[in-house]
Order: structure tokens, then sequence, then C-alpha cells
């Protein structure tokens, strides 16, 4: 008996406390069938994962207009179950965070904001996701041992500045991100630098009735070795519960013609069919060629998908 009045007392205790909290289990299963043919090899057909991911986040009311909040966000293999990013769990996110009047200071693990302010933003059809995705964009992707403060949002505009701890096996890095979004007009800024290596990118969006268009600029650097520009263009063309995607992007190498495939093309035209807010099926086709002539990491794939958030 003295147990059970135990747990009860805690519970009463407990309860008011959770009451504040607010916690969320979400995710996206995200999962086509492909046709696809690297090099001068065999076409070949595989079922292919397309950012799958498992997370959960909650919030807290502090009182006084200060609120806590976290994320722990898991990515997972949708055609065999496994984890991505090797023994790492939560590999794609697992962060703490405070926030009021004066923004937000964020502590932990995430993809950087330069990233999500420019390449994600224009990458439209499907989340810059699975063998669609640019892979031309040029980026680290520091994600660990991180701090961030964001700017409260005002006129339109907010910003994120980050840096991440090397920790003495890791390099320093740092990454900022500005964005604009107001009305049809949204814009965003990124940059990145770790070492010697920095990349730094223009984004804008504009929506026009049905059609909404996009691209970036990026230029990418290593000090004393090599650059490179990379650009991208994106149109979406919206009626219904359809969406038709088309998008074009490509790099001029300065300096070595060699560095992040310099001189690459990558063409991607999409068909979304929204059956619900969470759920679509769609299909694409996209090509990569690298260098001329063909080498093995030229891609192309023809794919229908299921994706379902929740």
């Amino acid at each position: 008996m003295k147990k059970i009045a135990l747990v009860a007392a805690l519970a009463a205790v407990a309860a008011p406390a959770f009451a504040q909290s607010s916690v969320t289990l979400w995710g996206r299963i995200n999962t086509t069938v492909e046709s696809q043919k690297f090099g001068n090899n065999d076409r070949k057909v595989a079922v292919q994962n397309n950012g799958s991911r498992l997370g959960f986040k909650g919030v807290e009311d502090l009182g006084g207009g200060l609120k806590a909040s976290f994320a722990l966000e898991h990515g997972l293999d949708s055609d065999n179950g496994a984890a991505t990013g090797g023994t790492t769990f939560w590999n794609r996110g697992s962060w703490v965070q405070l926030e009021g009047a004066f923004g937000a200071v964020r502590l932990g693990k995430w993809f950087p904001g330069s990233y999500f302010a420019t390449a994600d933003y224009v990458s439209m059809h499907n989340h810059d996701t699975g063998t669609s995705a640019d892979n031309l964009y040029g980026t680290k992707f520091t994600t660990n041992n991180k701090v961030s403060y964001f700017t409260p949002t005002a006129g339109g505009f907010s910003a994120e500045l980050g840096v991440a701890a090397g920790e003495g096996t890791a390099p320093r890095a740092i990454d900022v991100a500005v964005n604009y979004d107001m009305g049809p007009l949204h814009a965003g800024f990124g940059y990145e630098k770790v070492d010697d290596y920095k990349q730094y990118a223009v984004r804008g969006l504009y929506e026009l009735g049905a059609f909404t268009f996009g691209g970036y600029y990026q230029r990418e650097e290593v000090k004393g070795f090599k650059s490179r520009d990379v650009g991208r263009l994106a149109a979406m063309y919206t009626v219904g519960q359809s969406e038709f995607h088309l998008n074009v992007g490509g790099t001029r190498a300065g300096g070595d013609g060699a560095f992040r495939f310099g001189g690459a093309k990558q063409y991607t035209a999409g068909y979304n069919y929204n059956l619900s807010k969470r759920t679509k099926v769609y299909g694409f086709y996209t090509k990569t060629d690298y260098n001329a002539p063909r080498t093995s990491a030229d891609f192309n794939s023809l794919a229908v998908g299921v994706r379902h958030n929740f």
C-alpha cells in the first residue's frame, strides 16, 4: 500500500508540470520504385528511400514569454528499415532551445541554416531528398556540437548565426542564414566556413498565382586552391491537387575544372498528386551529367513513389 500511495503522490505532483508541456511524435515515410542507371552500367530496378525519418519534438511554456523546446530526429531507410547515418541513432537532429522576445538560443545537432535558406528552399518537388536531390550544391554539412542564435522576425527578416565547436577532433565551423518572407516574395542568404573551405549563396523565390519561380546562385571556394560557381532554377505550376515541377542546375568551375564536378548539369522533371495534406503520390525523371565523356558517376532515374507525413 505504501508503494501505491507513493506512486499516486508522485503522479499528482508531476501532472501539473506535464500539462504545461506538449510532446509530438512525427515523421515521414517516403519511398519510390525506380529504374536507375549509373554511367555505362546496365539499368536496374530499385526500391529507394527518400529521406524518411522519425522524430519527437516538444515545447513548454515557462511563462513571461519564455519557452523551452527540444527535437530528436532519426533518419531511416524505408526500403529495408535500417538506420541512416551509421551508428548514430539521432542522426538528423538532437537539440534543446530557449526562446523568448530576445529570439532563441539552440544547443546540439541540426542541419545548417545556410542550406535551408538557399538550396532546400528551391528544391520544391520532393524536399531535396532521394535520387532527385540537388547533387551539385556544395556544403560541408557541419551539424554536430553547435550553438546558434536565432533572431526574432522583424519586417519579414529573420536570421541564424551558428558556430560549431571542433572539440579538438573536428574543425570549427561558422554558419549564417538570413531569410526574408513577405507576401509572394521569399529570399535568402547563406554562408558557411569550415577551416579553409567556404561557400555562400543567395536565393530568391516568387509566387505568381498558380506559378512559383525560384533559383539560387552559389560560390564555393577552398582557400588558395579551387573554386566553382553553382546555379539552379526551379518552377512549379499548381492546379487543383496536382503540381508540375521543373528543376535545372549547373556548375561552372574556376581554377580547377575537377573541383566538385565542375561543369556538371542536373535536370529534374516531376509531378505530385496530393491525395491529402499529408499524403501524395508522385513521379519524376532526374538526370545528372558530371563530366564529358560519360563517367561512372553519371546518373539518371525514372521513379514513382508515395510520401506520407504523420
